[in-house]
């Protein structure tokens, strides 16, 4: 098993944070469908892991807290002809990642019960969760010991007091200079305390008065104390900050991805070594130029597969990752999976191969790579996506979390040896009353010929003899992926529209996941030119298959797509109205205050200062003299990702040249959505920009709960 703590930042779909103003009952009543506040409702469930023996499954579930407006992660638990039950209950916080120990009697997981989050135990028949760590700093992440006496975990280093210079010069920061580092330690398990630290009074001794005792050691301060283990350092120092590691089966060792700090566009330094537990020796093992990270042992612990940018830092962003293995000792390294052209998520190494998922178009399967030749097929493609996968100690049971068109993801079983996959959580019944309309893979081609795909969104009632109302909603990364699903929207309300009457087109421009190395390239040195191609050959298409009202479309999308929707805004008058989510309007702005550089450096190939041409050709703020759309931005104060002053840039470019537009801040918010109340917000500021002008309605947001509702 291994364990990732840093993962380089692609654009992601993510979605952000809102204000309130007053509506009357019968505005908000137009609203179609399920409230907002039922969609922002909806328990989500993945996570899954199998117990050893392959009977129990332990799984996460999301939950929406309103009255701290916060989201919840708890730990379920489904075992073999038993409805699944909730096992963690942390109050006014989460518990997550269970681990279950290797003889299959504890469940560990991390919960941040009143402080920093540390590992818990507990039985998987139920009762009180034990602590079995308090450090300081709190727990990254957990892995046990194959034998189960140990836990290996990995935390940052503590904080260095800035109080004496701040003391003199106040507070200040030095950029890219001022971190924490990360390390491995380990700790002994000692689950049933008897005594309990809490059994056993504490006193003071009296080393105080003694002068020839030193007061700086804690053991000379304390008499007869029990407490929980001390951990152990493995790791230490300034030279590299750990990124994944991973216990050898047979107990000895771990291999651990590490870089030179903890910086996300460092990820191109980190490398592969191994640390010998007993001796504290560490051994380089992958020392290349590029991202290599990801070690998983062999079952027999002669071998170490691992993730590989194989030397690339100029690409890596677009190009496919590669699998290689090499011996555990050392030597060179072999390429795994080389007839696969798509990226590759290793899942496991078990007595009958190598597990992994990945993209096929707009399905997710799950494939099995030889070990010794290093060629993959096809295991399993039901149910059409296969998120998360967890393997029984024999490697014959498998549990994940999956699901199709019509369903939410589910928790799923199955043995591998006959491939019949049952459902053991049913999270979908809540929405068995909704009309959640269709959705379908359709296709057409751009303007240059390429082939695109895109997932077309149709109400329950659906008229091909209609003409609808187009929504466009465009996802983030660029390699990011819509595909078939009951979608409920996020910051879009997308059933509500779909019941209010309309379609939903959600394409896959050139850059998606899913479609192979040379279509993810496609928009090289051509960022939002092609990507309007895209957009644009696919609303065509569907105008011309007699779906749509062209007088009535509207645009939106959130990180890259929010910038595909602001080139939109700037080159294109066919929308109605478009929303701007978190989208970069300049690139050269974006560039200087991203915390992501290379991303612009591969996609463009130059710096602003090398080719300023390029910037300028795929920056929407070019044009911004041909925008007439009214345009709706969305921007979270904090965004390090796309940072604020490109909504401030679009926004003041439009008030100029006369276009009608609102940009919104939510406050101390980032990139993403993290709180139901903000998200709730958003979504009500996107059905009023649309309502008003697709449907000519004007709305506003809603202080009070309609009567009537339920509360939530």
């Amino acid at each position: 098993m291994r364990k990732f703590i840093h993962v380089n930042g692609l654009f992601l779909i993510i979605l952000l944070v809102f204000l309130v103003v007053g509506v009357s009952a019968n505005e908000q009543s137009n609203v179609p469908g399920p409230s907002f506040e039922e969609i922002i409702s909806i328990r989500s469930v993945g996570g899954p892991v199998i117990s050893p023996d392959g009977r129990s499954i332990a799984f996460g579930v999301r939950t929406t807290d309103w009255k701290n407006n916060r989201y919840d992660s708890e730990i379920w638990l489904a075992r073999d002809r038993e409805e699944p039950f909730q096992l963690t209950r942390t109050k006014d916080g989460s518990s997550s990642s269970p681990q279950w120990s290797p003889d299959g009697k504890w469940i560990a997981f991390l919960a941040d019960r009143g402080g920093k989050r540390q590992i818990y135990l507990i039985r998987p028949d139920g009762g009180e969760a034990q602590k079995i760590t308090e450090v300081k700093e709190g727990i990254n992440s957990f892995e046990w010991s194959p034998d189960g006496s140990q836990i290996l975990f990995a935390k940052s280093d503590e904080i260095e007091s800035k109080e004496d210079r701040e003391k003199r010069f106040g507070k200040f920061a030095v950029e890219d200079a001022e971190y924490q580092f990360t390390h491995l330690w380990i700790v002994d398990v000692k689950h049933d305390l008897w005594p309990s630290p809490e059994e056993v009074p504490c006193y003071e001794s009296d080393a105080k008065s003694d002068p020839n005792k030193d007061d700086s050691d804690p053991q000379d301060t304390k008499d007869d104390c029990i407490s929980l283990p001390k951990p152990k350092q493995l790791t230490k120092g300034e030279k590299f900050t750990v990124n994944g590691y991973s216990f050898s089966p047979d107990g000895k060792k771990v291999a651990f991805s590490h870089q030179v700090n903890p910086l996300r566009n460092s990820y191109t330094t980190s490398d592969i070594s191994i640390l010998n537990i007993k001796t504290g020796e560490i051994q380089p093992l992958v020392s290349k130029p590029g991202f290599d990270g990801g070690p998983i042992w062999s079952p027999d612990s002669n071998w170490i597969l691992y993730s590989t940018a194989a030397g690339n830092t100029t690409s890596d962003y677009y190009l496919n990752g590669q699998i290689h293995k090499i011996p555990a000792g050392g030597g060179e390294s072999i390429r795994m999976a080389e007839d696969f052209d798509e990226d590759i998520r290793i899942l496991d190494w078990n007595s009958s191969g190598i597990y992994f998922t990945a993209w096929q178009k707009t399905k997710r399967h799950l494939f099995l790579l030889d070990p010794d030749s290093g060629t993959t097929k096809l295991f399993a493609s039901t149910p059409s996506h296969i998120w998360s996968v967890s393997f029984s100690k024999d490697g014959k049971t498998v549990a994940f979390s999956g699901q199709n068109p019509t369903t939410f993801s589910e928790i799923y079983k199955t043995s591998l040896t006959n491939y019949e996959p049952v459902a053991v959580t049913n999270f979908t019944k809540q929405i068995k009353d909704w009309h959640v309309g269709t959705s379908e893979v359709i296709s057409w081609n751009s303007k240059d010929g390429a082939t695109i795909e895109g997932v077309l969104h149709k109400p329950h009632n659906f008229d091909p003899q209609k003409k609808y109302p187009l929504f466009v909603i465009i996802h983030g990364g660029p390699t990011g992926i819509d595909f078939p699903a009951v979608n409920t929207g996020y910051v879009y309300p997308i059933l509500q529209w779909l019941e209010k009457g309309a379609l939903v087109l959600r394409p896959n421009y050139r850059g998606s996941a899913g479609y192979g190395e040379k279509f993810r390239s496609l928009n090289v040195r051509n960022l939002g030119v092609g990507d309007m191609w895209d957009v644009m050959s696919g609303v065509d298409f569907l105008i011309e298959q007699g779906l749509v009202d062209p007088e009535k479309m509207g645009a939106m999308g959130w990180s890259q797509g929010g910038y595909i929707s602001a080139f939109l805004t700037t080159n294109t008058n066919r929308f109605k109205a478009i929303s701007v989510g978190a989208g970069i309007s300049n690139w050269m702005t974006y560039y200087v205050n991203t915390d992501i550089h290379p991303f612009t450096r591969q996609y463009l190939k130059a710096t602003p200062w090398d080719d300023p041409e390029i910037y300028a050709k795929t920056s929407p703020m070019t044009n911004i003299k041909n925008a007439r759309t009214p345009t709706l931005i969305q921007h979270g104060e904090f965004d390090r990702r796309v940072p604020i002053p490109n909504a401030y840039e679009l926004f003041q470019g439009l008030q100029d040249v006369g276009v009608e537009t609102e940009l919104i801040v939510y406050k101390g918010f980032g990139h993403g959505i993290s709180k139901p109340k903000e998200r709730l917000a958003a979504m009500w500021h996107n059905w009023k920009w649309f309502a008003k002008y697709i449907w000519n309605e004007e709305v506003a947001l809603p202080l009070k709960k309609e009567k009537g509702n339920k509360e939530k």
